[in-house]
């Protein structure tokens, strides 16, 4: 209210010098000129200028408070929780197979041992069959038969060992590759969730930090109005001076 009745007071005062100006014969722009430069015409485009600025403040303001809104909106208590219980469940599996492959890696150098135990058992086996075949095939029409019968008894047995041996090393091996494959399973748990869980965090923590922002924003702009506000205020409505007493 104070702004309009303002302005309509500048518009006013400067008809008046217009008029008197005509009257007088003096030009219409010097007139009006001469009427903004005096103290009149000073305090009408003050009042103006932190009319406009007191404007400018509430729509800032105003702005502010649509944004503040929308931030409201996306960290709702609502949503923060949803996302709060995303984080928990991503937390608690991503505990559940770190610890897992740490089980499995724990016992994965025993599995090698195993392994390497059971190659070197074949290698023993495969090699008492090719000494036992060597020595067979040494023997000529002098040799007796009952040597010979338990030479062949003997690679028979030997074979059967190593077949035997084979068998306990492919077991082994297959075991160690079961192993490995869990720990690689566990181990791509724990990536899928750390990221998942990583993500989620950085969504709550933005959203967070939107409304600290907006928040702030809103108070800093209520204050820069209520600075304008004042200054409007005080513009329409100078104090008046008392004349000095002589």
């Amino acid at each position: 209210m104070n702004d309009i009745l303002a302005r309509r007071a500048r518009r006013a005062t400067l008809g008046i010098a217009l008029s008197a100006a005509l009257f007088a014969g003096i030009a219409p722009a010097t007139a009006i000129a001469a009427e903004i430069s005096s103290p009149t015409g000073a305090v009408a485009l003050q009042t103006e200028d932190a009319a406009t600025a007191k404007e400018r403040a509430y729509a800032a303001m105003q702005e502010a408070l649509k944004n503040l809104e929308a931030a409201k909106d996306a960290a709702s208590p609502e949503k923060i929780a949803e996302i709060d219980t995303k984080i928990a469940i991503f937390q608690e599996n991503y505990d559940t197979n770190l610890a897992q492959a740490a089980i499995y890696k724990e016992s994965l150098p025993t599995m090698q041992a195993n392994v390497d135990a059971a190659q070197a058992e074949c290698d023993k086996a495969h090699n008492r069959t090719r000494a036992l075949e060597a020595e067979l095939n040494k023997i000529d029409y002098t040799t007796p038969a009952e040597t010979i019968r338990q030479l062949q008894e003997a690679i028979t047995e030997a074979i059967m060992q190593e077949n035997s041996c084979e068998d306990k090393l492919e077991h082994c091996r297959m075991r160690l590759e079961s192993h490995k494959s869990l720990i690689y399973f566990f181990e791509s748990e724990v990536e899928f969730n750390k990221t998942h869980l990583d993500g989620e965090t950085a969504k709550r923590d933005a959203l967070l930090d939107d409304l600290k922002r907006a928040q702030t924003a809103y108070d800093d702009a209520c204050k820069a109005y209520e600075e304008a506000k004042a200054a409007a205020d005080k513009t329409a409505s100078p104090e008046i001076t008392q004349p000095t007493e002589t």
